[in-house]
């Protein structure tokens, strides 16, 4: 059978879209193709692919369910004109232990399948037996390079149980850390997508940066990472003395250093080469499968969760919300350079404006007693003990909180029967979601643009496997 490009109103093809000066929607390779017949083999996992595929299902695997660019003809052929292989679950390339099984005809991918569940940790399985206290030493580590907001969400929907207010400072300072870590993401997003397209010197300079945050983070917390610093209630500890002045110097430190990394990348001809019209979704695509963040906001929706849900008080900070146009790897990786200009500009007004009081709520129930008290009072010692062997009890119901995370919403359900431990929780993952895209994004394309549409979901696959 052959493909051919059908006309369609959303999208310029090429021509047209060199007459008009745009560049077109997608890029498409037109070669000779053969039947969609499967050859007749027996898979030993049931996500491979299958000979008895429903028709939603293999629409699917073609990335046509939403928004098919082509139609195709068909033209009896012989069926051993293709070849189906695996990409991965190794961690290099598929940034993480991602498995991709995909038909090949030639250079060019017909049908992709993610294949997950080699990293399964059992985490929110796990929470049933943790209490509310404890639950957040257990959700930092999905994300890893977000912790703060998984500890963040979390706390939220622990909080709206227990109908807890939290102080003015314990909010900024909530925002001051989710804000420089949403920074520190997505360092290390344009550091690896950077690398995956053969620009090593940007995985060099990405983590070089991302470090001085990571020495913030461990000044204030103790830890680089998974700091279950964001509890209910508040947070762990106040600010460190000093902190002020480090912030500034982040501030002061990454707008030269992102003036560096558009010099290498933003006009690099190789760069744009391998990330303009590559893995293209559209905003129709992107909402039928549930893709958030800077993956969402390059096909031009203007969806932040910041804005439109907002949290921990970020809506008295002013910011803008980045959005693309074509929905490419490109444009996602310019959204995580611009977000991180407003990421700085709400650390900087925190940074400014932060209230002074308290870092926890006054709800002793909640809250632990301050550490001083505990060597000067017999009563602050026993409340301390029964608070961290027995947690605090939160009224039966159930709720569900969201923050906007680097790579999307980031949603925490949580359902509690009256106890110290969830009944159950379950974690609304962006990573998940956005994985969902791949057999869109990467149908019809060059297997030589599969590393760089990958990376541009930086996905965390702590955050898928669950």
């Amino acid at each position: 059978m052959t493909r051919t490009n059908e006309p369609d109103q959303t999208a310029l093809t090429g021509e047209a879209a060199a007459q008009t000066g745009e560049r077109p929607r997608r890029r498409t390779v037109d070669v000779w193709l053969t039947g969609t017949e499967e050859p007749d083999y027996t898979d030993e996992a049931s996500q491979e692919f299958q000979p008895d595929d429903t028709e939603r299902e293999l629409a699917e695997q073609l990335g046509s369910v939403v928004d098919d660019d082509y139609f195709i003809e068909e033209q009896p052929q012989g069926d051993d004109e293709r070849m189906i292989v695996n990409m991965g679950p190794q961690h290099p390339s598929t940034h993480g232990v991602l498995r991709l099984q995909i038909e090949l005809e030639g250079e060019i991918i017909r049908r992709t399948k993610p294949i997950i569940g080699y990293l399964h940790t059992g985490m929110e399985k796990t929470a049933e037996d943790l209490m509310f206290m404890q639950g957040g030493t257990n959700v930092t580590r999905m994300d890893y390079l977000a912790p703060f907001h998984n500890e963040l969400c979390y706390s939220l929907a622990v909080e709206r149980l227990l109908g807890t207010d939290i102080p003015p400072r314990a909010q900024a300072i909530r925002i001051l850390m989710t804000e420089l870590n949403r920074i520190s993401s997505h360092l290390v997003a344009l550091a690896t997508n950077a690398m995956d397209v053969g620009a090593i010197s940007m995985m060099l300079y990405g983590f070089r940066d991302r470090e001085q945050i990571l020495d913030f983070f461990e000044k204030a917390t103790g830890l680089r990472m998974n700091h279950n610093y964001i509890r209910p209630g508040g947070v762990a500890a106040d600010l460190p003395p000093g902190w002020r002045a480090d912030v500034t110097e982040i501030l002061d430190t990454l707008p030269r250093r992102l003036d560096q990394y558009d010099a290498i990348l933003e006009k690099n001809p190789i760069w744009v080469e391998r990330t303009q019209n590559v893995g293209v979704v559209t905003t129709e695509e992107a909402l039928a499968y549930g893709l958030t963040g800077p993956t969402l906001r390059a096909t031009g929706l203007e969806w932040d969760l910041r804005k439109s849900n907002p949290y921990s008080g970020i809506e008295q900070y002013e910011f803008d919300v980045i959005t693309g146009e074509n929905g490419d790897v490109y444009d996602r990786y310019r959204i995580r350079v611009d977000e991180i200009y407003q990421s700085m500009n709400i650390v900087k007004q925190v940074t400014d404006t932060m209230p002074k009081g308290d870092y926890m709520t006054g709800d002793r129930k909640v809250a632990p007693p301050p550490r001083g008290r505990i060597n000067e009072s017999m009563e602050a010692l026993i409340h301390h003990f029964k608070l961290f062997t027995e947690g605090f009890r939160v009224p039966e119901g159930e709720t569900y909180a969201a923050v906007e995370s680097p790579r999307g919403e980031l949603g925490c359900y949580l359902v509690s029967t009256g106890g110290g431990k969830p009944w159950r929780m379950h974690t609304r993952a962006p990573s998940f979601y956005n994985i969902q895209g791949l057999p869109i994004m990467m149908a019809d394309s060059l297997v030589a643009d599969t590393v760089a549409t990958i990376a541009s979901l930086d996905p965390i696959m702590g955050d898928v496997d669950r």
